[in-house]
């Protein structure tokens, strides 16, 4: 396991396994009929994985997807077993590593699009509106502000890009021609169900859910399965409701900290990354674990 100054854990490594696959956060290993995923403290914004870390960031990341597997049960779901006890004897000697910030998940044919739902006008959605009036292609009313709730939620699927590129968004009726109408609709009505549920469930928390990503999975007799993580700081907007405010971006529990410290330091968005300062790290890991105790209660 490697870990930077702060204990960070920046990339695992399992002997007697293959090497994982390495996306932006989490390390895959193949376990033959089953997939074990390691959250790790990478961060990435801009798409781009930053050098350093955000300690137990992962463990944030693991600790929510599992509450919401659990607030979701009605919903089909990948997770097996996140109970290091219950893990083959080759990961045991691993387990303090593993103890948190890891689950194992049954295999899926993975839906090759990502299921963004947004409640509010913000990020790209933003930056496409003022351009253009719309976001993914959907027309939006005029006169909107920056972080402005939208009339209803909007379904705004996007394109997932190979590692160290940019994910593009399109349009629900351009996700059509790539999965078929049916499929689509039924993607399009469960990232709207989730998103509409935990939305309300963060606002009587105090928490606004700006916006957040899905991501789904077929089982050999076609089920569709809610997969990989779910409504985390790094796939969601959380915003405090008391100190929300359109116009700008409000504060939130999520990694937009990192973007806007990106930001002004006039980051090109393109790696390599800058390092994170220390105290910019300590405010994120505070942010994320603030997630995690006031919708999970932890």
């Amino acid at each position: 396991m490697k870990y930077d100054k702060n204990h960070a854990l920046l990339s695992s490594s399992i002997e007697g396994l293959p090497p994982p696959a390495r996306g932006k956060v989490r390390d895959v290993y193949d376990l033959g009929d089953s997939l074990l995923f390691v959250a790790t403290d990478r961060l990435s914004a801009f798409d781009v994985i930053m050098p350093n870390g955000v300690p137990d960031k992962g463990r944030v990341l693991t600790q929510l997807s599992l509450f919401w597997f659990r607030f979701f049960s009605g919903v089909p779901n990948h997770l097996v077993t996140a109970d290091v006890r219950d893990y083959p004897a080759v990961l045991r000697p691993y387990a303090a590593d593993l103890d948190g910030r890891s689950m194992i998940v049954e295999k899926l044919d993975m839906v090759p699009v990502e299921c963004i739902a947004r409640g509010y006008l913000v990020g790209s959605g933003w930056a496409e509106y003022r351009k253009t009036g719309t976001v993914h292609g959907q027309p939006v009313r005029a006169g909107m502000e920056q972080a402005g709730k939208l009339d209803e939620a909007l379904f705004c699927p996007s394109v997932k890009a190979e590692l160290g590129a940019h994910d593009e968004n399109i349009s629900p009726e351009a996700l059509e021609g790539r999965v078929g109408a049916e499929a689509a609709r039924e993607l399009r009505d469960l990232t709207l169900k989730l998103y509409t549920g935990a939305e309300r469930y963060g606002a009587e928390r105090g928490i606004l859910i700006a916006d957040t990503k899905f991501e789904f999975g077929r089982r050999k007799d076609g089920t569709l399965v809610l997969a990989d993580e779910v409504l985390t700081p790094d796939s969601s907007r959380f915003w405090p409701a008391a100190e929300y405010r359109t116009g700008s971006n409000p504060p939130s529990l999520d990694k937009q900290f990192v973007r806007d410290w990106l930001d002004s330091i006039h980051f090109n968005h393109e790696p390599p990354a800058p390092e994170i300062p220390d105290d910019i790290v300590e405010k994120t890991r505070a942010r994320y674990l603030e997630a995690l105790r006031v919708l999970a209660e932890v």
